[in-house]
């Protein structure tokens, strides 16, 4: 229990830290954060523009989150100390990782947040790929509702084939959430259209609202 309580009181510093960066080094408008719920398990699906994604997503909720990471990032000693501390959870790639399935629910049977990035890797135009459907079991075991998230304007600042990234405008928003009960009526393959449908579309208004010129798909 005191382990569990310390662990949250480092997360939520870690959170404020990233918060602080990234409202130093970057001009940040965050939106729908009514839509994410005050208590129970839900996954946040966002797409994935660049490395500042995962601290994008969490750093403005107060709502403490789980993040999936590429196992191949926890080598590094410390950056792999630094994931694990705030409760992230290692993923191989390109196969079934069943003991990550297992924890992700476990997480989410608790009450958790998880965050997935389920197009599987960063956009290499700024563009949202297809949503991949695995976590549609994550939302049937773990009886979670689904907030979608769209991050744009990150790929600009720090696009993958760079290796630092560059002050600019970011906006993050939060879409209604799709419930645990729809997410099972849909079924995998719909849920996964349903989110790569919203997601654009999402990502289209926040463009056009900040003067950019939206992608086509």
């Amino acid at each position: 229990m005191l382990r569990e309580r310390l662990k949250a009181m480092w997360y939520h510093a870690a959170r404020r830290a990233c918060r602080v960066f990234c409202m130093v080094f970057f001009r940040v408008r965050v939106s729908g954060r009514e839509n994410i719920p005050a208590k129970g398990a839900f996954i946040l699906v966002s797409n994935h523009q660049s490395y500042l994604d995962p601290m994008l997503s969490g750093a403005f909720l107060k709502r403490r989150l789980c993040f999936l990471a590429r196992e191949s990032l926890f080598s590094n000693w410390f950056f792999g100390r630094l994931l694990s501390s705030v409760d992230a959870t290692p993923l191989k790639q390109d196969q079934a990782d069943l003991r990550a399935v297992r924890k992700v629910i476990s997480k989410l049977k608790a009450g958790r947040g998880v965050c997935l990035f389920p197009e599987g890797t960063r956009t290499r135009d700024g563009r949202i790929g297809v949503i991949k459907p695995g976590f549609g079991l994550l939302c049937r075991r773990g009886k979670a509702g689904v907030v979608p998230v769209v991050i744009d304007g990150a790929f600009e600042c720090w696009p993958r084939h760079k290796k630092i990234f560059s002050p600019g405008s970011i906006s993050v928003c939060y879409g209604e959430a799709i419930t645990a009960e729809q997410a099972k009526e849909m079924g995998d393959e719909k849920l996964a259209e349903v989110l790569t449908d919203t997601l654009r579309e999402m990502q289209t208004d926040l463009r056009a609202k900040h003067g950019k010129e939206p992608y086509r798909y």
